[in-house]
């Protein structure tokens, strides 16, 4: 997939450095990537740490010739190649860039406007933003300037909706194309499903998503805090996206909305700063739309490592369970846990959907393939307006009656007031 030149570059990295020094020469390179003709010449803005950002597993896989219409030539990483080189991460990092420029040619920037014009008028580069949501309208412009048709968006894709409507302007006018990484849009258990209760009259479907925290006052405090926008608008921001996907689910359609009062949970912790942050550590809530259509959320910070889809009859008995991971996707988890040993364990349950979304944008870009399923800027806005119109709703219904406790270090939070008066 590759066209070949010979070049030779000088590392500039704190680890590159070093093998410079102790070697005494510079180490040249064969070549620098570059796409062939039905590739998408990829940038990846925000790799992060290794093992531990998501940008960082879009690159591994990108590299590992998982997406063939994906080529990986750019790194955009402000932070590592920054004030955070010498920081918690840096030599990780630093160890990734001279691999990955020594074995794949893949050139690293401290900003968007480092990344040299394309090498061609006929290339099509994608721009691929897995950074700071807050970072987002400003990324989306600095693409836009750097000659990319296609923006790959991570989830929620800005901090509000006004600025994603914002967004949606300046690209049209530009004619680029936004693609969201919702990648559950895609998920196996998902689409089964949806088959399976469009076989049964007067079904229902639930979407449960669980995280891994531990159900401590540290934990969840530390969570609510490097999650500050709250759970709707991040945890469960892809069932949001599922639902304004396939269920017509908007603000404008919403005829009524009913949390369950026995399962969710909210509470008020001090995070790491000592800040206090309230947010639901737990939630399930069923919506009923103007067209006649409902559907249930579940999330659960704490409630493991298996999200599943659940359809049920008139009476509310199961019918129908699939669950991420599946026996499939375990197998292709111990492969994964071998070789990325210490990464996230969410990488691994849902690599193969990362894998579909990244290919079909990609194709989208270089060949102008429509690409199926996947959310746009459009489904994005549906989604975070849902989540901001849901929040004070749900809260209220929350604070304002007996909703079901959770116990953290012999706190029962239930009213969030209550619990900042303990």
């Amino acid at each position: 997939f590759c066209q070949r030149k010979n070049l030779s570059i000088s590392f500039t990295s704190p680890i590159n450095n070093s093998l410079q020094s102790k070697n005494n020469k510079k180490l040249t390179m064969v070549e620098f990537a570059t796409p062939s003709e039905n590739q998408a010449e990829v940038i990846l803005i925000g790799c992060g740490c290794p093992l531990r950002g998501m940008g960082w597993y879009h690159a591994v896989q990108m590299l590992g010739n998982e997406c063939p219409s994906a080529k990986l030539c750019h790194i955009v990483e402000p932070w590592f190649l920054g004030g955070g080189a010498d920081g918690p991460g840096g030599p990780e990092f630093a160890e990734f860039q001279a691999k990955t420029t020594e074995e794949h040619g893949v050139q690293y920037h401290k900003s968007l406007s480092d990344v040299p014009p394309k090498p061609s008028s006929s290339t099509k580069r994608l721009a691929l933003i897995s950074g700071r949501t807050v970072d987002n309208p400003r990324l989306l412009s600095e693409a836009i300037s750097a000659g990319c048709s296609v923006v790959y968006l991570e989830k929620p894709g800005a901090p509000t909706v006004e600025q994603l409507r914002e967004m949606k302007l300046e690209a049209s006018d530009a004619n680029v194309q936004i693609c969201m990484g919702y990648n559950k849009n895609v998920c196996k258990y998902v689409r089964k499903a949806r088959e399976f209760a469009a076989q049964i009259p007067g079904s229902h479907v639930t979407f449960v998503s669980n995280n891994t925290y531990e159900p401590t006052a540290e934990s969840l405090g530390e969570c609510f805090e490097r999650n500050a926008e709250g759970m709707l608008k991040n945890m469960a921001i892809h069932e949001l996206a599922l639902l304004a996907s396939f269920y017509d689910v908007s603000v404008d359609n919403i005829e009524s909305v009913e949390a369950d009062k026995d399962f969710s949970s909210m509470q008020t912790l001090a995070g790491p700063s000592g800040k206090e942050w309230t947010d639901f550590d737990k939630i399930k809530f069923t919506i009923k739309t103007k067209t006649g259509k409902e559907v249930s959320v579940q999330a659960d910070r704490c409630g493991g490592d298996t999200s599943y889809a659940m359809v049920s009859d008139a009476d509310g008995i199961e019918l129908f369970r699939h669950s991420m991971p599946d026996e499939e996707d375990k197998a292709n988890v111990s492969v994964l846990e071998v070789k990325y040993p210490g990464a996230m364990p969410y990488f691994f349950s849902q690599d193969p959907d990362y894998i579909t979304v990244k290919e079909r944008v990609a194709k989208l870009c270089a060949t102008g393939e429509e690409a199926k399923e996947i959310a746009t800027i459009d489904i994005a806005i549906a989604a975070l307006s849902v989540a901001e119109y849901l929040t004070p709703v749900l809260r209220e219904k929350l604070g304002s009656e007996n909703a079901g406790s959770s116990k953290v270090e012999g706190v029962v939070a239930t009213d969030p007031a209550k619990v900042a008066s303990q």
